[in-house]
């Protein structure tokens, strides 16, 4: 185990498994191929071929092709083609999140191999003991990595929310700050990856914040998301993500990142170049 095999795994998957999913000539995703043949049932909507997946939605609007995509993917939920509806929604795009041609539920994101959008906070405190950074463990009754060590504040970036309104909504919500403290949080860069998953593919952006907490700050759970926080000596941490799997696939990303800028991992670390640029891995 190590720093870049996280990030190797985070990029793991075969372009041959999947087929582009297009609107008008411009690709919104990629499906694997069995979950394309599926599609087939609506014929006068999806084009299927060996090259791509043609989507002619009845409107040709925002609001109409969201509206046409949300009638497909109910009946594929009813029919246990996609495992269920997360109720919260991501916008579709090529690229950024200002070009969104239409919404997708969060759930369904993997399966029609959309780019998703996330945000994640490297909470951390200065003492005269070194630095030290908080460390959160995710409830056991989460559908994704429960039990898994996770970011102080991590959470996906729905529509219709600002990133820094979203930010403040999740430190609220997953550590109890408030938004004055929130508000102190340095935007710091983005990490890309694209990675296989059962449903499909996840071409993600996660934009990375830091925020220097006081020494007296105990971060408070309020929505059941995290079952207990740890305050690790950042060396700590460093061994962990290097030598194990304890935390949620892509915070490894995200610590690996905070190591390099706050120079714990320099040039002299043994696949520096490969780590740096790994991190900002081209999404297709």
């Amino acid at each position: 185990m190590s720093f870049l095999d996280h990030i190797r795994a985070c990029n793991d998957w075969d372009p041959a498994g999947f087929v582009p999913w297009v609107l008008a000539g411009e690709r919104l995703g990629l499906l694997r191929h069995g979950f394309a043949e599926g599609l087939r049932r609506w014929p006068r909507q999806f084009r299927i071929t060996p090259q791509a997946v043609h989507w002619t939605p009845p409107a040709a609007d925002f609001h109409g092709r969201t509206q046409a995509l949300a009638e497909v993917v109910a009946v594929l939920v009813e029919e246990g083609d996609i495992d269920y509806l997360h109720g919260e929604s991501y916008p579709v795009t090529p690229g950024s999140r200002g070009q969104a041609r239409l919404l997708i539920d969060r759930a369904c994101a993997p399966y029609f191999g959309v780019r998703a959008f996330g945000q994640h906070l490297n909470g951390f405190v200065r003492g005269g003991d070194g630095l030290k950074l908080w460390i959160g463990r995710r409830a056991a009754d989460r559908r994704v990595y429960p039990r898994h060590l996770d970011n102080l504040v991590a959470g996906g970036l729905p529509w219709g929310l600002e990133l820094a309104e979203n930010l403040r909504k999740e430190c609220r919500e997953e550590a109890g700050m408030d938004a004055e403290l929130a508000g102190r949080a340095v935007p710091v860069g983005a990490i890309t990856y694209c990675r296989a998953s059962g449903p499909g593919l996840k071409p993600d952006v996660m934009y990375c914040y830091d925020l220097e907490l006081p020494e007296g700050f105990e971060p408070r759970c309020t929505d059941g998301e995290v079952e207990a926080f740890y305050l690790w000596p950042v060396e700590q941490v460093m061994e962990t993500v290097r030598d194990t799997r304890e935390f949620k696939l892509n915070c490894n990303l995200v610590i690996t990142d905070f190591l390099i800028r706050h120079g714990y991992l320099g040039p002299d670390t043994p696949d520096y170049l490969d780590l740096v640029q790994g991190l900002r891995h081209p999404l297709p």
